[in-house]
């Protein structure tokens, strides 16, 4: 079993930072891909960001140019680096990791996910 614990989840004004991490433990060596879905009250999951062991990262188009993702691999850790942050932005968090080499973009195909951390952005 893999467990992910996520942190850094906040109140900020619009413009504004936060960053994100989350930590992979447990059955970690099969691992491939870790990042971000996030869900806005009353809405669905939506892809934000995921990055492979590889280093390949892919984001939504939404958070494009916004948003950093990055990996520690030694740590089992993801970082998302969120700037100019807007009251869209506003959702939980959640982080979500898989096995195997694909890396998809879609809710149903991460079998790990993490407790959620809510961001919420002011305007």
């Amino acid at each position: 079993q893999v467990l992910l614990v996520g942190s850094g989840g906040g109140l900020v004004q619009a413009g504004g930072s936060l960053r994100l991490s989350c930590a992979a433990s447990g059955r970690t060596f099969n691992i491939y891909t870790m990042g971000w879905f996030r869900q806005a009250s009353g809405k669905e999951h939506e892809f934000v960001s995921v990055t492979s062991r590889s280093g390949n990262t892919y984001y939504a188009d939404s958070v494009k140019g916004r948003f950093t993702i990055s990996g520690d691999n030694a740590k089992n850790t993801v970082y998302l680096q969120m700037n100019s942050l807007k009251p869209e932005d506003t959702a939980v968090y959640y982080c979500v990791a898989k096995a195997g080499v694909d890396v998809p973009t879609t809710p149903d195909r991460y079998n790990y996910w993490g407790q959620g951390t809510q961001v919420t952005v002011s305007s």
